[in-house]
């Protein structure tokens, strides 16, 4: 095994399980141009099933969510939260 590896934190991996919220699923089938039975064939899923993840009922399983990163990675599908604007950093004056 590689010393260089380093498992990711406990805080890391729910970050990773939670990926796949709604929104994304949602934003991820729409950039494919897909309906929700077209991609519910794809993933092998019930349409009902993709409406619950969109409407967020349900969350897709550990699996299903590598899958959607596999599917997203492949369409190039890139999804970006509209974060709030970080605060400049504070700049100390030095007297002259």
């Amino acid at each position: 095994m590689s010393d260089q590896y380093e498992y990711p934190s406990p805080k890391q991996r729910r970050r990773l399980r939670e990926e796949w919220d709604a929104q994304r699923i949602r934003a991820l089938r729409e950039h494919m141009g897909m309906t929700q039975q077209q991609m519910a064939d794809e993933l092998e899923v019930r349409q009902q099933t993709i409406s619950e993840w969109e409407t967020g009922v349900h969350k897709p399983h550990r699996s299903t969510q590598k899958t959607l990163s596999l599917v997203a990675e492949r369409a190039g599908f890139v999804y970006t939260v509209n974060a709030p604007p970080e605060a400049p950093p504070a700049t100390t004056e030095t007297a002259s």
